[in-house]
């Protein structure tokens, strides 16, 4: 693990892998923490791959900072650590949340992607409707705590067979939620409520991109994964089966091999 600062915050993340390996920074979703993403860095560092997770500012053993934080301020974070290390471009990813902050850094700083990888996510801004649900959650987490909404929303953040068959997983998923500060995940709502709209930063994209998605995702569906397909046409589409909203917890090994596969195969 270390540590960086950007403008007074002081920020988290861990390497994998060896140093002169293809870089790849992945970035995990709400309101969960690196190890989100790490069976995947294990395997990517065995291939050779240098593997950089982030805690998100506000999550995991980053600083909280309470209010709103926007996402270009979470892609400047994460563009800050590519500096810090050394790194002049990278694979770049993320699920959920994680893979709408990987479209922000794409749209702000095209140069420091060398590829992408858009996990259990969307493009288009926020309705109005998902706005002001996403504004209601902010105030009722910093009311509330995390517990009821995790215990609420986990039978769709993995899928609802995958609760009990998956006790691993499930339970990780529960850590990660319940540990996390509701004044942090309050900020990344309000950010996220007003976020940017992709489509125009996608079809734009020249870069290979390797798009993921459970099969039986409820948030993000194998339609939003094929919407993305079609403004990219290039991208390499790979749906998982057994897996709803994380399939990289539900189904490492086969999420695993996809992402080795993709990042090996850059040339």
């Amino acid at each position: 693990m270390g540590t960086y600062e950007v403008d007074g915050v002081k920020l988290a993340y861990e390497e994998w892998g060896p140093e002169g390996g293809v870089p790849v920074v992945l970035v995990h979703g709400h309101p969960f923490d690196r190890s989100l993403w790490r069976a995947q860095a294990q395997r990517l560092a065995g291939a050779g791959c240098r593997v950089v997770l982030p805690d998100l500012r506000g999550y995991g053993e980053s600083q909280v900072v309470p209010g709103v934080t926007p996402f270009p301020v979470f892609a400047g974070d994460v563009v800050a650590l590519l500096d810090r290390l050394g790194i002049a471009d990278a694979v770049v990813g993320g699920v959920s949340m994680g893979g709408q902050i990987t479209m922000e850094i794409r749209r702000l700083y095209p140069e420091r992607v060398r590829a992408l990888v858009l996990a259990d996510t969307s493009y288009p801004a926020e309705t109005e409707e998902g706005r002001t649900g996403r504004l209601a959650l902010a105030e009722r987490l910093l009311a509330e705590g995390m517990g009821g909404y995790a215990d609420e929303v986990i039978g769709k953040m993995v899928a609802p067979y995958n609760v009990e068959a998956k006790p691993e997983a499930t339970a990780h998923v529960l850590r990660m939620m319940r540990a996390t500060d509701p004044e942090g995940a309050a900020a990344a709502l309000r950010g996220r409520a007003d976020r940017e709209d992709y489509e125009a930063t996608l079809a734009g994209v020249s870069e290979p991109v390797l798009i993921v998605v459970g099969a039986d995702d409820a948030f993000t569906t194998v339609a939003d994964a094929e919407a993305i397909r079609r403004l990219v046409p290039h991208a390499t589409l790979t749906v998982i089966d057994g897996a709803g909203h994380l399939p990289h917890l539900e189904q490492p090994e086969e999420t695993g091999r996809a992402l080795v596969e993709f990042v090996t195969g850059l040339g």
